[in-house]
């Protein structure tokens, strides 16, 4: 089986599918590898790394050509992909509700196409999900994009001058994005507050040392989602978790906001009323700006300020830490393919009836196979 690791293309995109490492790990399954020239480059990763690690470097017409599977961190457009031989496998992070056209577009070249961030959220398949390794990372990222933005220090600091007053930090949405943040934020010496509309998060955010802040005795929340996503919430409990949230913000220094409901725009947290009630100098970092953002007046790509607050937006906050979420993808990814790999056949296969294949496979055989794309 051959495998094919692409430049991404993707504006900004630095990660890179596939690291010495897993093309190590890839030949001891009797996988060889083909890497496109510059591919890690972004996440500091050489050429000869990789024919160091046994992998062949080369043009991506020579890259592509007879091979089985095809990885990529960010979906490659169809005509990137000519020269791929019908039925290769697709393994990339495909944004398939808001790429429609290219998913068809796979079909119609016989390509399978993999979904990666549709991995089930299941016991088997944690060291599999590619959500979960990024939004790791994206979490810590926010608190050092805050602290880079926010004019003063974090930490409680005695000095012989006196002492400057601990920054107080806010989390809004408490998944791995969030827990993330509360721990980096907690470590970097601010005081941590956080809040989520799934009350199981409660004692995940005390147990790292936090305080936790909720809207209480309020029916009709749904916020209990499929898989630890959450969904949509009643309206009254809207209207109270706005009430509180106002009241709490006005006192933070640094906000967070991680809030995203799988397959809809974000919710929107932070209106610009709030946002106004925030002293100057403030700082909300809004993870799901590409979603179409937690906070208004958040732009995406961009640092704006509104009312003296610095609201800081920017895309693919895993690639501004290139190499690490490159290693954690990768491992992902070979984590996959890796468990459906059959040794007498020497190549990956995937049965139609696996609860992980069933999820992720948006095409095959020249249709779109996806449930969730059929409605």
């Amino acid at each position: 089986m051959k495998i094919a690791i692409l430049h991404e293309s993707a504006e900004g995109e630095r990660r890179v599918a596939a690291t010495p490492e897993t093309v190590r790990k890839y030949s001891a399954l009797g996988a060889t590898v083909a890497v496109e020239t510059g591919a890690g480059l972004g996440a500091a990763i050489a050429d000869s790394e990789y024919e160091a690690a046994g992998a062949a470097v080369g043009p991506r017409a020579a890259v592509l050509g007879d091979a089985d599977a095809v990885l990529g961190v960010q979906g490659p457009d169809a005509a990137a992909l000519a020269g791929a031989k019908p039925g290769a496998l697709i393994v990339a992070s495909l944004n398939p509700f808001a790429e429609r056209a290219r998913i068809e577009a796979y079909a119609a070249a016989g390509l399978e196409a993999l979904a990666m961030e549709w991995m089930p959220r299941i016991t088997r398949a944690q060291s599999m999900d590619i959500l979960s390794s990024q939004s790791n990372l994206a979490g810590y990222k926010a608190v050092l994009d805050a602290a880079a933005e926010y004019g003063r220090a974090l930490p409680m600091m005695m000095t012989a001058a006196g002492t400057i007053s601990a920054a107080r930090v806010f989390v809004m949405g408490v998944g791995v994005a969030g827990l993330q943040a509360i721990a980096t934020a907690r470590r970097l010496g601010a005081i941590v507050s956080a809040t989520d509309v799934r009350s199981a998060t409660r004692e995940q955010i005390e147990s790292l040392g936090a305080k936790a802040v909720f809207v209480e005795d309020v029916p009709g929340i749904e916020g209990e989602g499929s898989g630890g996503y959450a969904t949509e919430m009643s309206e009254d409990y809207k209207a109270r978790q706005a009430e509180l949230v106002s009241s709490h913000i006005t006192k933070q220094d640094i906000v967070i906001t991680t809030a995203l409901i799988p397959g809809r725009p974000a919710p929107r947290l932070i209106s610009d009323a709030q946002v106004a009630s925030m002293r100057p100098g403030g700082v909300i970092v809004d993870l799901a700006v590409e979603q179409g953002g937690n906070v208004e007046g958040a732009v995406a790509g961009e640092v704006v300020e509104r009312h003296g607050v610095r609201i800081v937006g920017h895309r693919n906050v895993p690639s501004r830490l290139a190499a690490d979420a490159s290693a954690l993808y990768a491992r992902n990814l070979y984590n996959f393919l890796s468990a459906f790999w059959d040794k007498e056949a020497g190549r990956v296969l995937l049965p139609d009836d696996d609860e992980i294949v069933k999820a992720i496979r948006l095409t095959k055989d020249g249709k779109t196979v996806n449930e969730r794309l059929s409605s």
